[in-house]
């Protein structure tokens, strides 16, 4: 049961895009950033991000665009500037959706045409702009990001001076075609800045933290968190003798080191490859999953602590300061219900875990972010309880499972929210409702159970809105029709005549194609 994958019959065709830029095919695009130049940095991206090869349109995760993971981890760091190299259309939707996410801080953005693509010209202006931009006074560092067409084009970041007044100067690529999800581009700047970081501590004395250094080893948190979780953390590690370190993607320069410097990296979210690499390469051993639920936190314990060489009765002591009080909360706030979940965070399996843990009746857990290593525990442990795991989860497997399992509720991404809604289940949205959330130790125990069963109670609601509704608005009646013309009707005869004209249309372009 575990193991099974809810089949998906994808088309086997290649998207047919027309012309070049933006509009060509993911593999037109991969093609000419290969012939730019980017080959090396696009089998880099491959073994780290790995896909399917044979995976056809519908067989990949349907995330917003990637580069919009690395753009919020600049901005989210102090004294770091961002500058977007892009189409504008591009630019414009990044920035929009990184400033409704919270961002504070404009985006620079290095606008171009044809001409300037193609003779170079591109790449100077660039330049120019990461010399005005590079003020000490102002910045640690400044972050290029190079868009699809940039990377397609082969503007060479890599060739930018390393430095420019002793700022900082790191230059990414970060296509669309290369980095499949948002979240794993968090992991292609993290690391990157990592990897600058780790050379300089090499190099020789660097920035103690804010506060000093503690007299605590520490334990590096690697991945996006919910603000209380890295207390909570701090809290369970505290009888161990051990301190909670910084959280990486960090928010300032001086936190890199201080990551670099912790005793072991959890990998709370297991996909930041790049990052992980850069600590293995530093020394620091890894620690999977992640201190969520009863038989989480006992295993993450246990694991940190045989990890350091902690005394079993130093683990034995966090492990019954905390372990009865999670295990309290549970039992008080339990959920009942069938549930799916899905999304592209990277947290999805430890929420999986703390939904089960609570009571629930979980059939389904999808992500769009890949497997590896550091998620086999929760994998294993998800699928010992019945539960699907379905890792480089698409929409249309997402869709299936609501289909397969009938849930009383659904988590997942928008669509999946919407495709649930309009077959009268309860949804809710992954990214603002349910990893908005503490996760982690006591705190994360109780924090799903209102939200999830006020949810699961609506289905009553939704049952008689849609008796109310019945089918309008849908299919061919949905949109907006003037009332004195009446409900637009089905026209069979219609549909069957454009049906044939469209398969006259792709068979003249793939004969062209072939000529």
């Amino acid at each position: 049961m575990g193991s099974m994958t809810i089949p998906i019959v994808a088309s086997r065709e290649p998207p047919t895009g027309q012309g070049g830029g933006c509009h060509g095919g993911k593999e037109q695009m991969l093609e000419a950033a290969k012939a730019a130049g980017k080959s090396e940095t696009l089998a880099g991206y491959a073994r780290d991000y790995p896909t399917d090869p044979k995976a056809g349109p519908h067989d990949q995760p349907q995330s917003m665009c990637p580069a919009f993971g690395s753009l919020r981890v600049g901005l989210r760091m102090r004294r770091t500037a961002t500058i977007l190299s892009g189409s504008a259309c591009c630019v414009y939707g990044l920035t929009f959706t990184s400033h409704f996410y919270g961002a504070r801080r404009s985006v620079g953005y290095v606008p171009f045409n044809s001409e300037t693509l193609v003779t170079g010209k591109l790449f100077e202006d660039i330049r120019d702009a990461v010399h005005q931009q590079a003020d000490p006074a102002l910045y640690d560092a400044v972050v290029i990001i190079n868009l699809c067409v940039p990377t397609a084009s082969g503007v060479p970041l890599q060739i930018l001076p390393k430095q420019i007044n002793g700022v900082r100067v790191i230059g990414i690529d970060v296509p669309g075609f290369g980095v499949p999800t948002h979240a794993e581009a968090k992991d292609v700047l993290a690391g990157a800045m990592l990897k600058v970081a780790r050379a300089e501590v090499e190099a020789g004395p660097v920035q103690a933290p804010k506060g000093g250094r503690g007299a605590k080893p520490t334990v590096t948190l690697l991945g996006e968190m919910f603000p209380a979780d890295p207390v909570v953390i701090g809290a369970l590690l505290e009888p161990m003798g051990l301190a909670a370190g910084p959280v990486v993607p960090t928010r300032e320069w001086r936190e890199l080191y201080a990551a670099l410097d912790g005793a072991a990296v959890a990998a709370i979210h297991p996909f930041y490859t790049a990052s992980l690499r850069e600590f293995e390469a530093a020394g620091r051993p890894v620690v999977g999953s992640a201190p969520v639920g009863h038989d989480g936190t006992e295993a993450w314990l246990q694991s940190v602590g045989d990890t350091l060489n902690i005394g079993q009765a130093q683990i034995d002591a966090a492990k019954n300061r905390f372990l009865p009080v999670i295990k309290a909360v549970l039992a008080k706030t339990p959920i009942r219900g069938r549930i799916t979940l899905s999304g592209y965070e990277g947290s999805e399996l430890l929420v999986g875990r703390l939904l089960v843990e609570s009571g629930a009746d979980l059939r389904y857990v999808g992500t769009a972010c890949p497997r590896t290593p550091w998620s086999d525990a929760d994998r294993q442990w998800l699928e010992a309880k019945g539960v699907q795991v379905q890792y480089r989860a698409s929409l249309e497997q997402d869709l299936a499972a609501i289909a397969e399992y009938r849930p009383d509720l659904a988590i997942g991404t928008t669509p999946v929210v919407q495709a649930a809604k309009q077959r009268a289940i309860p949804a809710l949205y992954f990214t603002n409702l349910i990893s908005a959330r503490p996760l982690m130790g006591p705190a994360g125990a109780g924090s799903l159970a209102q939200v999830i069963n006020a949810a699961i109670g609506n289905k009553a609601r939704f049952d008689q809105m849609k008796a109310f509704f019945g089918d309008a608005g849908s299919g061919h009646a949905a949109g907006v029709w003037e009332a004195q013309n009446g409900v637009p009707q089905d026209n069979a005869a219609f549909k069957a005549d454009h049906r044939r004209q469209m398969v006259k249309m792709a068979k003249k372009r793939k004969a062209e194609e072939m000529i």
